[in-house]
């Protein structure tokens, strides 16, 4: 059985939802008031992330057996990533939208962190590829998105700062 064909087309199919759901409710809370902050670095999430799937296409044999402990670790991280969607409704969208005078989400997974998606992400680009022997993919995305993600949250910070209560 081809479980990497499996598993990343899995994969696409989710964040290819996601993007749509995202969209979705950029454009209710735009509608609604909402501004986008950082607009400029969105492109490069995209880029990244298409990628490091990419990468993961190419470089990884389609006949590759998945770590099974490694795999169920993603799937675990897939509840999260429900959660912190779920926990944020229409105010989840893969960009920096905020609507001024919304209370900050302070329940859910934001209870226990701040930036849970962000983990969430950044634990899934480091493990998939592990799941499939794939190291060099692993750390190289892993460092990218560091990168990236430690500038967002500078920008996400300031964004939300004058909704702290």
């Amino acid at each position: 059985m081809m479980w990497f064909l499996i598993v990343l087309g899995l994969v696409v199919a989710q964040r290819l939802g996601e993007l749509w759901l995202a969209d979705r409710n950029t454009r209710r809370l735009l509608t609604d008031g909402a501004v986008e902050i950082g607009a400029g670095h969105y492109p490069l999430f995209v880029i990244l992330h298409t990628a490091w799937l990419s990468a993961l296409a190419i470089l990884t044999p389609w006949t590759a057996v998945p770590n099974p402990w490694l795999l169920a670790v993603y799937v675990i991280l897939q509840f999260g990533r429900v959660w912190v969607i779920a926990t944020l409704g229409r105010y989840w969208t893969t960009r920096i939208i905020t609507l001024p005078g919304a209370p900050l989400v302070r329940s859910g997974p934001f209870r226990l962190v701040r930036h849970p998606n962000y983990w969430v992400a950044s634990l899934e680009i480091a493990i998939l590829p592990l799941v499939f022997g794939q190291v060099w993919i692993a750390l190289v995305f892993s460092v990218l998105n560091g990168i990236l993600v430690a500038y967002r949250i500078r920008i996400e910070e300031r964004a939300l700062a004058d909704r702290e209560t």
